[in-house]
């Protein structure tokens, strides 16, 4: 599931295999797009910004969000029809899969699309104080609804937000005004994704042996790591939420 730890090690793996280098093809296969040729462009940079990531070439911008199930594959091993675009630099092949959002934006305006985003927690300049200020904002919202919500701050799945929950004690419905420091809790949350930035596996219990690496996320009826108490989950909304009944009031 990508979130924006995954989408940041994706740009870097992009950027490590792209910049710098000279498109030889370029092959889009968005109907809207599907006419754009940027081969013979120079890739100049790859960054993300939250869950968006943006490849510049030339005088283009290829943006794209992975959604729920896309990704970008350096080297694929094979290229289906779940390929929405492929770029190549001489021996070099990247490819776009399942994307959820790909578009070509002028270069110079392609922020707009991520202008109402809040505080990326893996920017250089992360802004705490704004985060924490974004997130108490409406102080009757649920935590959860809050976490997700990328206007708050830019990064964060349904996989951070349940463990954020938890780490705080907080259910996911209890509401924004039971967090007493927020500003320690967006913090949590760019340390969570920071210390994750380079992997694809995610640890947020600090133990990184298989199936030791989360709290409660995909947890149901397991013992909770600190109580012994079942994890609990509700599966009926948009997103399944796990919570230990316990720990988190």
């Amino acid at each position: 599931m990508p979130e924006g730890d995954t989408v940041w090690h994706t740009a870097a793996k992009l950027r490590e295999a792209l910049a710098g280098k000279t498109l030889t093809r370029c092959d889009i296969r968005v109907p809207r797009f599907a006419t754009v040729d940027l081969s013979g462009e120079v890739v100049d940079e790859v960054l993300s910004r939250g869950k968006h990531l943006f490849i510049r070439v030339g005088p283009a911008s290829i943006h794209s969000h992975m959604k729920m199930d896309g990704s970008w594959q350096v080297s694929p091993t094979r290229v289906d029809h779940r390929v929405r675009i492929i770029l190549e630099a001489g021996p070099t092949r990247v490819a776009g899969v399942d994307l959820g959002v790909l578009e070509v934006l002028e270069r110079d305006r392609d922020t707009e699309v991520v202008a109402h985003l809040g505080p990326d927690l893996l920017d250089p300049d992360w802004d705490a104080q704004v985060a924490a200020a974004n997130l108490m904002s409406d102080p009757q919202r649920p935590l959860g609804e809050a976490l997700l919500d990328q206007r708050v701050m830019a990064g964060i799945g349904n996989v951070y937000c349940n463990e954020l929950c938890f780490v705080s004690g907080h259910l996911p419905t209890a509401p924004v005004s039971a967090v007493t420091n927020p500003q320690r809790l967006v913090s949590r949350a760019r340390d969570m994704l920071w210390l994750n930035r380079f992997r694809w596996n995610r640890c947020t219990t600090g133990d990184t042996r298989t199936g030791r690496q989360l709290w409660v996320y995909g947890r149901a009826g397991q013992q909770c790591r600190r109580c012994g108490t079942r994890i609990n989950h509700d599966d009926s909304g948009e997103r399944v939420v796990y919570w230990c009944p316990s720990c988190q009031r």
